[in-house]
């Protein structure tokens, strides 16, 4: 069964998607004030190098419908906001996120498939935290089948969704293509992820 969740719905507090004995997933809108979202979206839009990236489907090699970019959060290199983000979230989460990944949604066209994040590429018991900038873009959330429970709302800018590490195999998310046109939108995925070698 399908639910649609208009964002002025939850202005009360945060919304519970999914239940698991991880803090399962939920939505919070307004986690960061309007100007500050507005703020950190110019300053990542410009000074991010970001990626245009291809992979393989099936028998071809096709261009990633969303431009990409990373950062480990003890270089030198992280731009000012992903660091005053992730201090935030640390801060609210009780969580140590050391990564994050970005993406950049540039129009109605671009978009990420239906997913959970690969396992290997995180820390067993800690959550991936979501924060939406720019533009409000539509996230699916549905149980992997044979559930056909599925949650689709709008991220608004400064929105935060946090996923549990368990809900990446009970659950897949996904931010479709649309019809309309829309804005330009980035999302920061903040993930404690195991050192690299």
């Amino acid at each position: 069964m399908a639910k649609e969740f208009p964002d002025d719905l939850f202005d009360s507090g945060p919304l519970r998607l999914v239940d698991d004995a991880e803090g399962g997933v939920w939505y919070r809108p307004g986690f960061v004030d309007a100007g500050t979202a507005a703020r950190w979206f110019a300053a990542l839009r410009g000074e991010v190098a970001w990626q245009a990236q291809r992979r393989p489907m099936y028998d071809r090699v096709v261009d990633v419908p969303r431009l990409t970019a990373a950062y480990w959060l003890d270089r030198p290199d992280v731009p000012a906001p992903l660091l005053e983000a992730a201090a935030l979230l640390r801060r609210d989460l009780g969580e140590p996120f050391n990564a994050v990944g970005l993406n950049l949604y540039r129009d109605r066209n671009d978009s990420v498939a239906p997913h959970g994040d690969k396992l290997h590429m995180l820390v067993p018991g800690h959550p991936v935290a979501l924060l939406s900038l720019g533009a409000a873009r539509r996230m699916v959330i549905r149980a992997r089948p044979p559930a056909r429970d599925v949650h689709r709302l709008e991220l608004a800018p400064g929105s935060l969704l946090v996923m549990s590490h368990a809900s990446q195999t009970s659950h897949e998310h996904g931010v479709p293509k649309l019809r309309e046109p829309v804005g330009e939108r980035i999302s920061l995925a903040f993930r404690v992820r195991p050192p690299p070698r």
